[in-house]
């Protein structure tokens, strides 16, 4: 595969699990003037994404930790998942657990998780926001390509609010960057569909801080997401420029022993023995350092497993000690 068509999805498809002594639990949209029935509560024993606290998201405030449904669809990221059942009821619980924000893409499946958030969950509850992403295209189950084309963002855009069943998308996301047509051509297509009504809201995907300046001097950004986790802080001046201005920063690949050379990271062994000490697996430890590691950190762990789902939403009560995070370093 080439370089272009090299993804954070073919990452994490590729990925195995590197530190094999560490055990691992494993648009925006609108909201629909007609909601379901109130949620079930968290239950017995179960926390709710509200103990990690809240960000405002654009107009919106959402709690601290949100859902990534990127894994609801089949291996690969590609068709329908194995457990049509079971992905319909991650997303359910995940509502019940206290999400409002879930991230998605039409790359996933592609269209297929966009497809389950709406057969799961619509007519959404008041309160959730969706945001997806448009920008990259799947020709094959290995290819995540980029296409930045304004006519192709503005297909994609429609298709979403389709698929999705809204009126507008809260937060629409420029998934990547594509070497192939100027940047400033495809936020500026955004910018339009943000005039026209059909998003609310604007987000980045997988940029640095040149092209996180670049679109805001023609847009608002609200949200970035990158790659970013105890192994990987690459992204670290971009989220410092989120800090500083109040822009929602989504870290994907958040479970740092996937890292390449990550058993021999010092900071992943440090998260290790930490989570260790406080009986914790390592997946809730990288959450959990996360969410201390900034206020506008907004992680989106993912999973199609709906035990998986309470484990990671049970990370939004642990909270890191200032010695603990230092020990990290």
């Amino acid at each position: 595969m080439n370089s272009e068509q090299t993804s954070r999805r073919g990452f994490l498809v590729r990925s195995a699990a590197v530190v094999t002594s560490i055990a691992v639990a494993p648009r925006f949209a609108a909201a629909a003037s007609a909601a379901p029935a109130p949620a079930a509560p968290a239950g017995p024993g179960r926390s709710s994404t509200a103990a990690a606290g809240t960000l405002a998201v654009g107009d919106r405030t959402v709690n601290r930790l949100g859902f990534g449904a990127m894994r609801i669809t089949g291996d690969g990221i590609w068709g329908e998942p194995r457990d049509h059942g079971e992905a319909l009821a991650v997303l359910r619980r995940a509502i019940e657990l206290g999400t409002n924000f879930i991230d998605t893409a039409d790359a996933y499946g592609p269209y297929v998780s966009e497809l389950l958030i709406r057969e799961a969950l619509h007519p959404y509850p008041a309160d959730l926001v969706i945001a997806t992403k448009g920008g990259l295209v799947r020709p094959s189950m290995p290819e995540w390509v980029s296409d930045g084309r304004p006519a192709h963002l503005r297909e994609a855009c429609e298709a979403s609010l389709k698929r999705l069943d809204v009126e507008q998308i809260t937060l629409y996301q420029f998934h990547r960057p594509d070497p192939h047509v100027p940047f400033e051509d495809s936020v500026g297509e955004l910018a339009k569909l943000q005039r026209e009504g059909k998003i609310r809201h604007i987000g980045l995907s997988n940029v640095d801080t040149r092209q996180l300046a670049a679109a805001r001097a023609l847009v608002k950004v609200v949200s970035v997401q990158n790659r970013y986790n105890v192994a990987d802080r690459d992204s670290d001046e971009v989220l410092a420029v989120c800090e500083r201005d109040g822009i929602a920063f989504l870290p994907w690949a958040p479970l740092a022993e996937r890292e390449q050379g990550a058993a021999l990271d010092p900071r992943v062994a440090a998260l290790a023995a930490i989570a260790g000490e406080r009986r914790i697996d390592m997946a809730q430890a990288a959450l959990a350092w996360l969410l201390a590691r900034s206020p506008v950190m907004l992680p989106i762990p993912g999973t199609s497993r709906v035990a998986h789902l309470e484990d990671n939403v049970a990370a939004g009560a642990i909270h890191l000690s200032e010695e603990e995070m230092k020990r990290v370093g």
